[in-house]
Protein backbone atom coordinates (compact mmCIF):
# COMPACT_ATOMS: atom_id res chain seq x y z
CA UNK A 1 0.00 0.00 0.00
CA UNK A 2 1.27 3.52 -0.98
CA UNK A 3 0.82 6.23 1.50
CA UNK A 4 0.51 9.69 0.44
CA UNK A 5 1.01 13.43 2.30
CA UNK A 6 0.12 16.32 1.29
CA UNK A 7 0.87 19.58 3.11
CA UNK A 8 -0.91 22.93 2.94
CA UNK A 9 0.61 26.43 2.89
CA UNK A 10 0.63 28.77 5.76
CA UNK A 11 3.47 31.10 5.95
CA UNK A 12 6.33 29.93 8.32
CA UNK A 13 3.40 27.82 10.14
CA UNK A 14 4.35 25.25 7.40
CA UNK A 15 7.50 24.21 10.06
CA UNK A 16 5.48 22.18 11.43
CA UNK A 17 4.97 20.04 8.68
CA UNK A 18 8.78 18.87 9.90
CA UNK A 19 7.67 18.24 13.00
CA UNK A 20 4.52 16.28 11.85
CA UNK A 21 6.81 14.20 9.36
CA UNK A 22 8.94 13.38 12.44
CA UNK A 23 6.03 11.51 14.52
CA UNK A 24 5.18 9.50 11.68
CA UNK A 25 8.58 8.38 11.05
CA UNK A 26 8.75 7.37 14.98
CA UNK A 27 5.44 5.42 14.73
CA UNK A 28 6.69 3.71 11.58
CA UNK A 29 4.81 5.44 9.04
CA UNK A 30 6.55 5.77 5.69
CA UNK A 31 5.60 8.18 3.50
CA UNK A 32 5.85 7.04 -0.37
CA UNK A 33 4.36 10.06 -2.38
CA UNK A 34 4.02 14.12 -1.31
CA UNK A 35 2.61 17.19 -2.13
CA UNK A 36 2.50 20.71 -1.02
CA UNK A 37 1.41 24.05 -1.37
CA UNK A 38 3.50 26.93 -0.68
CA UNK A 39 5.37 26.77 2.34
CA UNK A 40 3.87 23.11 2.54
CA UNK A 41 5.97 22.96 -0.65
CA UNK A 42 9.30 23.82 1.33
CA UNK A 43 9.08 21.27 3.71
CA UNK A 44 7.71 18.45 1.17
CA UNK A 45 10.24 18.53 -1.33
CA UNK A 46 12.92 18.56 1.19
CA UNK A 47 11.74 15.41 2.30
CA UNK A 48 11.03 13.72 -1.29
CA UNK A 49 15.12 15.09 -1.67
CA UNK A 50 15.97 12.71 1.29
CA UNK A 51 16.32 15.27 4.16
CA UNK A 52 15.09 13.83 7.34
CA UNK A 53 12.64 16.04 9.14
CA UNK A 54 14.95 17.08 11.99
CA UNK A 55 17.87 18.20 9.25
CA UNK A 56 14.59 20.12 7.57
CA UNK A 57 13.80 22.01 10.63
CA UNK A 58 17.71 22.54 11.10
CA UNK A 59 17.32 24.48 7.70
CA UNK A 60 14.46 26.36 8.15
CA UNK A 61 16.21 27.86 11.40
CA UNK A 62 19.14 28.66 9.30
CA UNK A 63 17.54 30.11 5.79
CA UNK A 64 14.22 31.63 7.46
CA UNK A 65 15.21 35.31 8.05
CA UNK A 66 16.98 35.53 4.94
CA UNK A 67 14.12 34.09 2.71
CA UNK A 68 11.70 36.48 4.81
CA UNK A 69 13.62 39.03 5.64
CA UNK A 70 11.29 42.04 3.76
CA UNK A 71 10.77 46.06 5.21
CA UNK A 72 7.04 46.23 6.38
CA UNK A 73 6.46 49.58 4.84
CA UNK A 74 6.91 47.85 1.49
CA UNK A 75 3.75 45.28 1.97
CA UNK A 76 1.75 47.99 3.69
CA UNK A 77 2.53 50.35 0.64
CA UNK A 78 1.93 47.52 -1.80
CA UNK A 79 -1.38 46.51 -0.59
CA UNK A 80 -2.46 50.05 0.16
CA UNK A 81 -2.12 50.73 -3.45
CA UNK A 82 -3.89 48.08 -4.50
CA UNK A 83 -6.62 48.47 -2.41
CA UNK A 84 -7.19 52.04 -3.89
CA UNK A 85 -5.96 51.95 -7.57
CA UNK A 86 -6.14 48.04 -7.88
CA UNK A 87 -2.96 48.21 -8.68
CA UNK A 88 0.63 47.01 -7.21
CA UNK A 89 3.87 47.91 -8.26
CA UNK A 90 6.52 44.55 -7.59
CA UNK A 91 9.62 46.81 -7.12
CA UNK A 92 11.32 46.65 -3.80
CA UNK A 93 9.35 43.36 -3.02
CA UNK A 94 11.14 40.02 -2.41
CA UNK A 95 12.23 38.72 -5.62
CA UNK A 96 12.52 35.18 -4.10
CA UNK A 97 15.63 34.31 -5.76
CA UNK A 98 16.89 33.72 -2.78
CA UNK A 99 14.38 30.64 -2.37
CA UNK A 100 15.18 29.11 -5.41
CA UNK A 101 18.89 29.29 -5.47
CA UNK A 102 18.49 27.56 -1.68
CA UNK A 103 16.29 25.00 -2.61
CA UNK A 104 18.35 24.16 -5.95
CA UNK A 105 21.56 24.03 -3.95
CA UNK A 106 20.10 21.65 -1.65
CA UNK A 107 18.76 19.38 -4.57
CA UNK A 108 22.23 19.23 -6.25
CA UNK A 109 23.89 17.83 -3.20
CA UNK A 110 21.63 14.90 -3.43
CA UNK A 111 22.21 15.15 -7.31
CA UNK A 112 18.96 16.41 -8.47
CA UNK A 113 18.52 19.14 -10.85
CA UNK A 114 15.10 18.61 -12.33
CA UNK A 115 12.14 17.71 -10.79
CA UNK A 116 11.84 14.89 -12.93
CA UNK A 117 14.82 13.42 -11.32
CA UNK A 118 13.06 13.40 -7.86
CA UNK A 119 13.14 9.32 -6.42
CA UNK A 120 9.92 9.91 -4.31
CA UNK A 121 7.11 11.23 -6.46
CA UNK A 122 6.05 15.27 -5.80
CA UNK A 123 3.26 17.39 -6.67
CA UNK A 124 3.16 21.14 -6.42
CA UNK A 125 0.69 23.91 -6.93
CA UNK A 126 1.29 27.09 -8.56
CA UNK A 127 -1.07 29.53 -9.95
CA UNK A 128 -0.73 31.26 -13.32
CA UNK A 129 -1.79 35.12 -13.30
CA UNK A 130 -1.46 35.77 -16.69
CA UNK A 131 -4.49 33.23 -18.00
CA UNK A 132 -5.62 32.28 -13.89
CA UNK A 133 -4.81 28.66 -14.17
CA UNK A 134 -3.70 25.84 -11.91
CA UNK A 135 -0.62 24.65 -12.56
CA UNK A 136 1.34 21.19 -11.22
CA UNK A 137 5.31 21.20 -10.74
CA UNK A 138 5.50 17.36 -10.08
CA UNK A 139 8.35 14.40 -10.84
CA UNK A 140 5.78 12.46 -13.66
CA UNK A 141 2.99 12.87 -15.57
CA UNK A 142 -0.59 11.17 -13.54
CA UNK A 143 -1.84 7.98 -15.23
CA UNK A 144 -4.32 10.02 -18.28
CA UNK A 145 -4.27 13.30 -17.20
CA UNK A 146 -2.81 15.96 -19.92
CA UNK A 147 0.73 17.33 -20.46
CA UNK A 148 -0.83 20.83 -20.21
CA UNK A 149 -1.74 21.10 -16.36
CA UNK A 150 1.50 19.39 -15.65
CA UNK A 151 5.36 20.46 -15.56
CA UNK A 152 8.09 18.08 -14.68
CA UNK A 153 11.11 20.09 -16.52
CA UNK A 154 11.66 22.61 -14.09
CA UNK A 155 14.56 23.00 -11.38
CA UNK A 156 13.01 22.24 -7.63
CA UNK A 157 14.40 26.04 -6.90
CA UNK A 158 11.88 27.51 -9.45
CA UNK A 159 9.17 25.03 -8.54
CA UNK A 160 9.16 25.83 -4.66
CA UNK A 161 9.97 29.34 -5.74
CA UNK A 162 6.44 29.87 -7.92
CA UNK A 163 4.23 27.94 -5.47
CA UNK A 164 5.45 30.07 -2.61
CA UNK A 165 5.04 33.36 -4.16
CA UNK A 166 2.77 35.38 -1.80
CA UNK A 167 0.92 37.97 -2.92
CA UNK A 168 2.46 41.08 -1.91
CA UNK A 169 5.02 39.70 -0.64
CA UNK A 170 7.55 37.79 -3.30
CA UNK A 171 7.09 39.16 -6.83
CA UNK A 172 5.61 36.94 -9.30
CA UNK A 173 7.51 33.85 -10.79
CA UNK A 174 8.28 34.33 -14.19
CA UNK A 175 8.90 30.62 -15.84
CA UNK A 176 8.86 30.84 -19.78
CA UNK A 177 5.56 32.26 -20.74
CA UNK A 178 4.37 31.71 -16.86
CA UNK A 179 3.55 34.78 -14.17
CA UNK A 180 3.54 31.78 -11.37
CA UNK A 181 2.63 33.08 -7.73
CA UNK A 182 0.96 31.20 -4.41
CA UNK A 183 -0.56 27.76 -5.31
CA UNK A 184 -2.78 28.50 -1.99
CA UNK A 185 -5.11 30.58 -3.55
CA UNK A 186 -6.83 27.79 -5.24
CA UNK A 187 -5.05 24.50 -3.80
CA UNK A 188 -3.97 25.09 -0.49
CA UNK A 189 -4.07 21.06 0.17
CA UNK A 190 -3.28 18.71 -2.85
CA UNK A 191 -5.13 15.66 -1.95
CA UNK A 192 -6.41 15.42 -5.14
CA UNK A 193 -2.72 15.51 -6.89
CA UNK A 194 -1.18 12.83 -4.27
CA UNK A 195 -3.73 10.53 -4.99
CA UNK A 196 -3.52 11.16 -8.76
CA UNK A 197 0.00 9.70 -8.57
CA UNK A 198 -0.90 6.47 -7.20
CA UNK A 199 -1.67 6.77 -3.34
CA UNK A 200 -3.75 4.41 -1.96
CA UNK A 201 -4.20 6.19 0.73
CA UNK A 202 -3.75 10.25 1.58
CA UNK A 203 -3.31 11.66 5.01
CA UNK A 204 -3.71 15.62 4.63
CA UNK A 205 -2.10 18.19 7.22
CA UNK A 206 -3.68 21.87 7.42
CA UNK A 207 -3.95 24.49 9.64
CA UNK A 208 -6.76 25.93 11.48
CA UNK A 209 -7.55 29.53 10.15
CA UNK A 210 -6.72 32.31 12.48
CA UNK A 211 -9.62 35.08 13.09
CA UNK A 212 -9.45 38.49 12.67
CA UNK A 213 -9.91 41.04 14.99
CA UNK A 214 -9.81 44.81 15.55
CA UNK A 215 -6.42 43.79 16.78
CA UNK A 216 -4.92 42.34 13.50
CA UNK A 217 -2.49 43.52 11.24
CA UNK A 218 -2.44 43.50 7.55
CA UNK A 219 -0.77 40.88 6.77
CA UNK A 220 -3.21 38.45 9.23
CA UNK A 221 -6.08 40.35 6.87
CA UNK A 222 -4.31 39.43 3.82
CA UNK A 223 -3.22 35.69 4.92
CA UNK A 224 -7.31 35.96 6.02
CA UNK A 225 -8.03 36.81 2.20
CA UNK A 226 -5.91 34.11 0.93
CA UNK A 227 -7.14 31.65 3.01
CA UNK A 228 -10.35 32.72 2.00
CA UNK A 229 -9.95 32.67 -1.67
CA UNK A 230 -8.43 28.86 -2.02
CA UNK A 231 -10.57 27.07 1.22
CA UNK A 232 -13.68 26.46 -1.33
CA UNK A 233 -11.28 24.29 -3.65
CA UNK A 234 -9.01 22.68 -0.89
CA UNK A 235 -12.36 21.73 0.74
CA UNK A 236 -12.92 19.73 -2.50
CA UNK A 237 -9.28 18.03 -2.70
CA UNK A 238 -10.08 17.13 1.10
CA UNK A 239 -12.65 15.25 0.46
CA UNK A 240 -10.16 13.04 -1.24
CA UNK A 241 -8.41 12.33 2.28
CA UNK A 242 -8.23 9.11 4.20
CA UNK A 243 -7.72 11.80 7.27
CA UNK A 244 -7.06 14.84 7.78
CA UNK A 245 -4.94 16.62 10.74
CA UNK A 246 -5.11 20.17 11.13
CA UNK A 247 -3.13 21.60 13.70
CA UNK A 248 -4.63 24.52 15.89
CA UNK A 249 -4.45 27.97 15.33
CA UNK A 250 -1.07 29.56 17.30
CA UNK A 251 -1.96 33.59 15.76
CA UNK A 252 1.50 32.99 14.09
CA UNK A 253 1.76 35.67 11.38
CA UNK A 254 3.11 34.85 8.07
CA UNK A 255 6.74 35.87 8.44
CA UNK A 256 7.29 35.39 12.37
CA UNK A 257 10.46 33.36 12.10
CA UNK A 258 10.57 33.77 15.84
CA UNK A 259 7.76 30.98 16.35
CA UNK A 260 10.10 28.26 14.02
CA UNK A 261 10.61 26.11 17.10
CA UNK A 262 6.79 26.73 18.80
CA UNK A 263 5.49 25.65 15.30
CA UNK A 264 7.95 22.62 14.75
CA UNK A 265 6.59 20.97 18.21
CA UNK A 266 3.27 21.39 17.65
CA UNK A 267 2.86 19.50 14.25
CA UNK A 268 5.13 16.80 16.22
CA UNK A 269 2.58 16.95 18.99
CA UNK A 270 -1.05 17.45 17.21
CA UNK A 271 0.54 14.29 14.81
CA UNK A 272 1.30 12.31 18.19
CA UNK A 273 -2.24 13.17 19.70
CA UNK A 274 -3.84 11.59 15.94
CA UNK A 275 -1.65 8.72 15.92
CA UNK A 276 -3.40 5.95 16.77
CA UNK A 277 -6.55 6.70 14.98
CA UNK A 278 -4.37 7.50 11.84
CA UNK A 279 -2.95 3.82 11.93
CA UNK A 280 -6.72 2.76 12.48
CA UNK A 281 -7.18 4.17 8.92
CA UNK A 282 -4.08 2.54 7.29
Amino acid sequence: MKIGLALSGGGIRGIAHAGALKALEENNINIDIIGGTSSGSLVASLYALGYSPYYIYILFKKYAKEITKLNASTITTGIGNFLINKKVSINGLKTGESIEKTYNKLALKMGVSKLSQMRMPIVIPAVDISNSKEYIFTSKLPSGESEEKYITDISLGKAVRASSSFPFVFSPCEYKNHMFLDGGAIDNTPALEVKKLGADKVISIDFDSDQVTKDSNIMDIVMKIIDIMGRKVSEESLKISDYIITIPSDGTGLLETTKIDYCYKSGYDTVNKNIEKIKEIL
